[in-house]
């Protein structure tokens, strides 16, 4: 046994070294009929890990699947499909002024589309940065975006319009995901610190997405603005947490 204090061997039997007088254990070991010490030496706890989840790898954190996303999608999907049948008065799902009573129009309309190239671009958006959003912030934080963005800003666009205009489509939702995805890259090269985010091509996307009004009258400028300025603020605000 080595004296802490003054480093010198001495015997693990004893309470106190002999060199220094440090106290080296509360009381003497307890010995058996041939002396060897029998109290149990604590092990230091190893760190257990929870089961291997399927198809999980070892050492590899576990990715939870991007749900709300693919929700998301599949919703904008299902309109785009039904704005072309005739099932019922798809007129009911867009905004056109105040929705007055007809409230649910403000969370429908973000999922219509009647134009094709409009859905494709727009879900495209959603799809990868919701996802990403999804995998640093979870499936809430995405649905929320979506709302506020989409729902917030097709509602606004209808109350400022009379109703000689449709809006639809989630623009707005678009801008608001992939603005609060690209806030903490964004203030790292501010900084001029490394960042790992694609900011060229996340400038393109949000160059189209935002200037889609002019190619399709039923995206709004007010969804645009709503989408950039609730992103930008929430990402802000969760990258001020997750700092």
């Amino acid at each position: 046994m080595v004296c802490k204090n003054c480093g010198s061997e001495v015997s693990p039997y004893i309470t106190e070294c002999p060199y220094c007088g440090t106290r080296l254990r509360k009381r003497a070991p307890k010995l058996d009929r041939n002396g060897r010490i029998t109290e149990r030496v604590r092990r230091p706890m190893t760190p257990s890990l929870s089961r291997l989840r399927r198809g999980e790898i070892p050492g590899i954190r576990h990715e939870s699947h991007p749900y709300a996303t693919g929700l998301l999608v599949l919703l904008g999907v299902a309109g785009t499909l039904i704005w072309r049948t005739t099932i019922f008065w798809k007129y009911n799902l867009v905004i056109a002024g105040d929705p007055g009573h007809q409230w649910w129009r403000i969370f429908t309309a973000p999922f219509v589309y009647n134009n094709t190239g409009y859905a494709i671009l727009t879900l495209l958006v959603i799809a990868i940065y919701g996802w990403l959003m999804e995998r640093r912030h979870g499936p809430v934080m995405v649905i929320a975006l979506a709302l506020i963005g989409g729902a917030g800003g097709l509602g606004l666009a209808g109350a400022m319009n009379d109703t000689s205009t449709f809006y639809m489509g989630g623009n707005g939702a678009a801008l608001a995901l992939l603005c609060a995805w690209v806030v903490p890259d964004l203030t790292l090269m501010l900084r001029k610190q490394e960042f790992d985010g694609d900011l060229l091509g996340t400038g393109v996307l949000a160059a189209v997405i935002a200037l889609m009004p002019l190619a399709e009258p039923s995206a709004s400028w007010v969804a645009d603005a709503v989408g950039v300025a609730s992103g930008y603020a929430l990402g802000q605000l969760l990258r001020r947490i997750h700092h």
